[in-house]
């Protein structure tokens, strides 16, 4: 690792919290933090069990990694 806070080294993380961020955070505004909380916990569940991605041709992870 370079240094702390530098993208490329942590490039993976880092795109999946812009996904997190550009999909569900802008697009609503929480009432609460708990809430955030929970709408975030769902959306990881959507983005792990239903989104569909390119890089494992068009699949959700659970279905190719048996989540």
């Amino acid at each position: 690792m370079d240094g702390k806070g530098r993208a490329l080294d942590n490039i993976i993380t880092e795109r999946l919290w812009r996904t997190i961020k550009y999909e569900e955070v802008y697009l609503k505004e929480y009432e609460s933090p708990r809430e955030a909380r929970k709408e975030i916990n769902n959306y990881l569940h959507f983005y792990n069990h239903e989104r569909p991605h390119q890089s494992l041709g068009y699949k959700p992870p659970a279905s190719v990694y048996g989540l």
